[in-house]
């Protein structure tokens, strides 16, 4: 009896041990960029004080582990820390460097994720200051962070690039895109989110695309749909979640789900992508 339970335990064990080969758990990071509509903008019935909930609704659902805010005031900011209390958010205003103004906050889920720096640049001439760049119609800013996710380290950039200057446009992303060499020389993985204000033909984004992979083009499950709804009024292409130094994109989405009969989350859907490193 003795040699049998003992045989029966060396065969569950080989069992076991054979079950796991080759079966490591993947590491995914959930990405969530969302150009929020500012709070201050006086749009009837689709203004930010009766289509908030569906803001928190959304991230609830959705829960990413990280995501970026474009057109945030500060009450925005505040709404959803009060009302997603497991989120911490870094960045400041584009007027001032503080609070006024739009944000480009990068939101994270201080259960899974880890901060360890981070900074906010502006797109421009002058961009370690407030600062109009280019033919810019407003002040833009990118906003970045290095963070851990069960060991991997890697970078998060969130912008807003500017609506009318083509020169902003194109310069400002070249900014972005020598800062993302210049702060990671360890080559650690990297995600770039962002309403771009472009299509994704415009020549903006060629040299971009020399470095970086467009999740929208690159998951193995994906759509086409457009991004910007203009509350119902247009349906074209211009949010992005970009990344690179990730095994793979697993899913892109953009969300276009109607969460509590309100008709738009915003004039632009959210658009999400899972990543594993």
């Amino acid at each position: 009896m003795r040699n049998i339970s003992y045989f029966c335990a060396l065969s569950l064990m080989a069992a076991l041990t054979l079950t796991g080969c080759g079966q490591e758990e993947k590491v995914q990071l959930d990405v969530i960029s969302y150009n929020i509509r500012q709070g201050v903008a006086n749009d009837g019935t689709n203004s930010w004080e009766y289509r908030r909930p569906a803001t928190a609704d959304m991230l609830q659902d959705k829960h990413p582990d990280i995501f970026g805010v474009q057109e945030a005031y500060d009450f925005q900011i505040d709404y959803i820390t009060e009302n997603l209390p497991e989120y911490a958010s870094i960045g400041v205003g584009r007027e001032d460097g503080k609070k006024s103004g739009e944000h480009m906050s990068i939101f994270y889920n201080t259960a899974s994720i880890k901060m360890l720096k981070w900074d906010t640049f502006w797109l421009s001439e002058t961009p370690e200051q407030p600062s109009l760049g280019w033919d810019a119609a407003c002040r833009r800013t990118a906003t970045w962070a290095l963070l851990e996710k069960e060991g991997h380290r890697f970078y998060y950039v969130n912008t807003h690039l500017d609506h009318v200057g083509k020169e902003a446009q194109k310069n400002g992303l070249a900014l972005i895109v020598d800062r993302i060499a210049d702060i990671n020389p360890e080559g650690y993985p990297m995600v770039l989110t962002g309403d771009f204000n472009v299509t994704p033909d415009d020549p903006v984004l060629d040299d971009l695309e020399t470095k970086m992979l467009s999740a929208r083009d690159n998951a193995e499950e994906t759509d086409h749909l457009g991004t910007f709804n203009g509350w119902g009024n247009s349906d074209s292409v211009i949010d992005y979640i970009w990344y690179s130094g990730f095994a793979s994109c697993d899913r892109f989405e953009t969300v276009r789900t109607q969460y509590g009969n309100i008709p738009y989350i915003s004039d632009h859907y959210p658009v999400h992508a899972t990543l594993t490193f």
